[in-house]
């Protein structure tokens, strides 16, 4: 393991600022922020049913983690990549310290649902009861009668003998285990699986009373197995590898490659079995045996160690369908989203966006009025001769894929990049990339090795004898269901340089070739982290020059070493840098002689930031740029990202007022200390609180930045 920077004791700065003590890890780094979205469970100034949402999003999280994350590195480990990440961990290494915080943070899971938020629940008449034997008699008669009806109908024991083998088992689906004694005296094993078509949660007589469904599966298993002793039955789950594996460059037909490898996904490696802690030794030992025998190498053989105990309920995600009960008190309060005044008219929006740049910010700012407005008018306008844009996800009802294809039939050019491997959209992606070419909308799946994740759209509008072009360029997916759950910039644009900027992307996106320079945007993989490396360095330059000098940048994730170093060398040059990362950042602020000048918040509350903005203060003519890039290796070098610039000052000031806003928060933000750990600022009393979500939807929908 590397050296730490422990908390308390300030160690001396390497000399070396690739030294592995001066990074964190990403993936602990990724284990604490799914930390503090835990603590949004714990923290009883949370609504309750925003509490039981934030545990199950929790659990959601960390099911992803495995089924990427660990299954990457348990990969590396099987073939014995040895190659040390920048902190100076091996896949070994991380998959160690990755166990031991996943155990303890389960654990603090556990505690929360059942000590806090079930009693808590019981207040306000919601049961969630976990024990079927001490319900009424009346209560198990109903029971039966239900689990007759509607459960045992759909239930398939499968036992495991000389017979029958060891049943296929799929990703994520929450089983029991089921322990018989034969005929013969001796101990035999059945599984049952508790079917994802059923309702998780069992409703009891009364109002707002359920029981998990695998405590009904359970409590009735002699109607499975009539005339058998049952031992006992445990509740066990299992988490496969999911990541695609394809070589695009061999790959003839890469949607008919993509669906085969997201059929294949139910045959992958096991990378985690979670069991009851009274789950028997002998049980563990016949999964553990079972699993390993369907693995193929090189993949790392299943041990102990990738068994993990849940002391509650297993499958903590299904608990999101409760957090929606329809109880406005015990929620955050409803909030509408703005329509910008300059959209508040039936004026053509078009019209609008010629006569200056529209900045807006979602979900403070409506979707529907801004964005799903854009393409409708653009759909219906007759003068619209072209419409372009990438899909990175779509989601399973599409009103946005509807509107295109409305587009196509009224004749227009419509081409629609659609990214097929977005990780676990992949199905709704295809499905809606072969609806939108029976339409007649010219469909492309980007650039070879590159995965797109730009979001940019361009209309093209025959206006008199001329030809002029409209564009969007945002943050976030065009999908109206994260609009609202999910902070996003987007810019609404006539300014000719980007609108042939993205006519060249979109060559590059549907054709062959690339341009040698674009005009305005920052495009990855070709350019963007050159420039980015040029304005770190250009801030370092002023500050060396006795210039003031500041960046003030927001992100999801700050991974790169290139650019952490590059930061470090700013900071030691005399740059204020202020980050602002929600999710993982490898980098350690507050170093003394590395990074003292350097301080990182994360925000997590009511919506997922997601929006991305760079701010530097370039000896006084500032410059920011916004878009759909972290500062991370996949965005710099694998895949097709573009960040805008801002120019129009009023936008450009009202963006580094809003970041510097959130800088202020001290009830939703949480400081990255040097060794790693996050601290959650606390504000002197209730009537100093600034939370960052909550004053923006009192204040920001008043004075909005696309005025």
């Amino acid at each position: 393991m590397t050296q730490a920077i422990t908390p308390g004791r300030q160690a001396s700065a390497p000399d070396d600022l690739r030294h592995p003590s001066l990074y964190i890890n990403r993936e602990l780094s990724w284990l604490e922020f799914n930390r503090r979205v835990l603590h949004e469970a714990q923290d009883p100034r949370t609504p309750l049913l925003e509490r039981l949402k934030f545990l199950a999003i929790y659990s959601s999280n960390l099911d992803e983690f495995f089924q990427v994350r660990v299954a990457g590195l348990r990969q590396q480990a099987g073939v014995g990549y040895s190659e040390r990440t920048a902190d100076g961990l091996t896949p070994e290494d991380q998959l160690r310290a990755i166990a031991l915080v996943v155990r303890e943070q389960v654990r603090d899971q556990q505690d929360c649902l059942l000590r806090a938020l079930l009693p808590a629940l019981v207040d306000q008449g919601i049961h969630l009861v976990t024990d079927v034997d001490r319900l009424t008699p009346e209560d198990q008669a109903h029971l039966r009668e239900y689990f007759h009806r509607h459960v045992f109908p759909v239930l398939t024991p499968l036992a495991v003998d000389p017979a029958h083998p060891f049943p296929y088992i799929s990703n994520l689906s929450l089983s029991l285990a089921v322990v018989l004694r034969g005929w013969e005296g001796e101990e035999r094993f059945a599984r049952v699986k508790v079917p994802k078509i059923l309702p998780r949660w069992v409703p009891l007589p009364g109002t707002l009373r359920y029981l998990p469904l695998e405590q009904l599966i359970g409590a009735h298993l002699e109607a499975l197995f009539p005339g058998v002793e049952i031992l006992g039955w445990y509740p066990f789950r299992i988490t496969r590898n999911t990541e695609l594996q394809i070589d695009q460059d061999e790959a003839e037909d890469l949607m008919s490659r993509i669906q085969e490898e997201v059929r294949n996904r139910r045959f992958a490696e096991v990378v985690r079995i979670e069991v009851h802690p009274s789950t028997p030794a002998s049980l563990r030992t016949l999964l553990l045996a079972e699993f390993n025998a369907e693995q193929d190498p090189p993949t790392t053989e299943l041990s102990t160690a990738d068994v993990y105990e849940v002391p509650g309920l297993l499958d903590v995600a299904d608990l999101m369908s409760l957090s929606a009960l329809d109880l406005p008190a015990l929620k955050d309060p409803p909030f509408h989203p703005a329509t910008p005044a300059r959209l508040a008219t039936n004026r053509n929006i078009f019209e609008v966006i010629a006569e200056g740049d529209l900045f807006v910010h979602h979900p403070y700012e409506n979707f529907t009025t801004t964005v799903e407005r854009f393409i409708q008018q653009a759909a219906d306008d007759p003068d619209v001769l072209a419409l372009k844009l990438t899909l990175y996800r779509l989601g399973g009802d599409s009103s946005l894929a509807r509107l295109l294809a409305h587009a196509a039939e009224r004749g227009k050019q419509v081409a629609v990049l659609i990214e097929l491997q977005a990780r676990f959209d992949e199905e709704n992606n295809i499905i809606w990339a072969q609806r939108l070419e029976d339409v007649g909308v010219h469909v492309s799946y980007g650039v070879s090795g590159l995965k797109t994740h730009t979001k940019v759209m361009l209309v093209v509008r025959r206006e008199g004898d001329a030809i002029r072009r409209y564009v969007h360029i945002g943050t976030g997916n065009y999908n109206p269901r994260t609009a609202r759950l999910y902070t996003d910039f987007g810019l609404f644009s006539a300014e000719p340089d980007l609108g042939a900027d993205l006519t060249d992307l979109f060559n590059v996106l549907t054709g062959f070739g690339a341009p040698a320079r674009f005009r305005k945007l920052l495009v990855a993989p070709r350019g963007m982290r050159e420039r980015f490396v040029e304005m770190i360095r250009r801030e370092a330059e002023h500050a060396r020059a006795g210039r003031p000098a500041r960046i003030l940048a927001k992100m999801n994730a700050l991974v790169d070493d290139e650019i952490i170093l590059e930061l470090y060398e700013a900071s030691r040059a005399g740059v204020d840098v202020d980050l602002l990362i929600r999710g993982i950042c490898c980098l350690r602020p507050g170093i003394p002689g590395v990074s003292e000048r350097i301080r990182v918040i994360s925000i997590v509350g009511r919506f997922l930031e997601h929006s991305r903005a760079f701010w530097f203060l370039n000896g006084g003519q500032d410059e920011a740029y916004f878009g759909s890039a972290d500062w991370m290796p996949r965005n710099l070098d694998r895949r097709i990202e573009a960040i805008a610039p801002v120019e129009d000052p009023h936008h450009r000031r009202s963006l580094r007022e809003l970041l510097e806003l959130m800088w202020e928060d001290n009830r939703q933000a949480w400081e990255l200390l040097p060794d790693g750990s996050y601290v959650q600022r606390q504000p002197p009393s209730l009537e100093e609180e600034r939370a960052t979500h909550r004053r923006l939807l009192e204040t920001y929908i008043r004075t909005p930045i696309s005025t």
